[in-house]
């Protein structure tokens, strides 16, 4: 291979950053990540983010806790300049999909979400043969095209675990859907801006496509 492939091919790399909220497991999510020839790290760093060319947000519990971490860590506002002026593609996962809502109601406490994503962050509603929270292997029902699905598997099993589910204010930004007693939303998408409910980390040949084709959309 030739000095110049070589540059190329380096040159083409995407710096994935994973930003660590200390509220989930990340080393699972970058373990998918270097599935991929891709410069991926884990950070909590302004100058990390900064240089990234991708966000990713992972996440798992509170809503309230998440939103207070991304202020405490000096991040909220950074993340919100790189998403929304610098055009900076973001795939939000679980707790971090739900971060993008404008509120979130969790434990009856009203919390301002980052509003990527215009919505509220509500309980899955308690029903017969409903178990809350929601884990496991379920279906995930695409009702639009785009990017973030190409050749994935209309319809195929991924992995949650959830008790709250994003309602959107607008239609648009839905792209799949998932029935767990009710219709709630699995996936999300709005300009640069991605999001899915379920764990495409643990979700194997089919979250690591989704994982894979959100690391090839360029800003």
């Amino acid at each position: 291979m030739s000095q110049k492939t070589i540059m190329t091919i380096l040159s083409n790399k995407k710096n994935i950053v994973i930003i660590d909220l200390g509220i989930s497991n990340v080393q699972s999510v970058l373990r998918a990540f270097n599935c991929f020839e891709q410069n991926v790290k884990i950070s909590d760093n302004i100058k990390d983010l900064n240089e990234a060319s991708h966000l990713v947000l992972p996440g798992v519990g509170s809503f309230e806790k998440g939103i207070k971490s991304l202020i405490e860590k000096n991040l909220h506002d950074t993340l919100l300049n790189l998403v929304e002026i610098k055009k900076i593609p973001i795939l939000g996962i679980c707790l971090g999909m739900q971060l993008f809502a404008t509120y979130g109601f969790e434990n009856n406490v009203k919390t301002n979400g980052l509003n990527l994503i215009p919505g509220e962050v509500i309980k899955i509603r308690e029903m017969n043969d409903v178990r809350i929270p929601h884990v496991g292997w379920n279906n995930v029902n695409f009702t639009k095209k785009n990017s973030i699905l190409i050749n994935v598997e209309d319809n195929a099993n991924y992995y949650f675990t959830h008790s709250y589910h994003l309602n959107c204010s607008h239609k648009e930004n839905v792209i799949a859907e998932t029935n767990y007693g009710l219709d709630f939303i699995s996936i999300v998408g709005k300009n640069n801006i991605y999001g899915v409910q379920f764990h495409p980390e643990k979700s194997l040949k089919s979250g690591i496509k989704i994982l894979d084709n959100f690391s090839k959309i360029n800003a």
